[in-house]
């Protein structure tokens, strides 16, 4: 029996529902297009068992199958964005924090300076 991993046990609630919605998502757009979960399986390399299992979203299924089902359907594109720096809010919120906090780090020394230059200039 295989072991099972600390990061499917430990999957945060919002990224299971994400991966629930995905796979009801993918259901969707197969039986939409007239596919059988054999047919579609086929289409994907995998075995029906495991399109029901990406299809109920389940985490331990391959990135790369819920990919190639991605691509599939045309949508494939969009997975190289889902981490893109720019959606990255916390990165850009703790780089604002950063660039606050230095700005006035530099402004306590430019104030220091200054009061330092009127001591000296009295």
């Amino acid at each position: 029996m295989s072991k099972v991993s600390l990061a499917l046990t430990s999957l945060p609630p919002e990224a299971q529902s994400a991966l629930a919605t995905l796979g009801e998502q993918l259901a969707l757009a197969r039986v939409r297009r007239n596919e059988s979960q054999r047919q579609w399986a086929m289409r994907i390399g995998v075995s029906v068992p495991t399109l029901i299992r990406m299809e109920r979203g389940d985490p331990s299924v391959s990135i790369g199958v819920y990919a190639t089902a991605l691509w599939l359907l045309g949508l494939s594109g969009a997975l190289g964005e889902l981490a893109s720096p720019a959606k990255d809010l916390r990165a850009l919120e703790a780089g604002v924090r950063e660039a606050t906090r230095v700005r006035a780090a530099r402004k306590q020394r430019s104030l220091a300076a200054q009061l330092g230059k009127k001591k000296e200039a009295s």
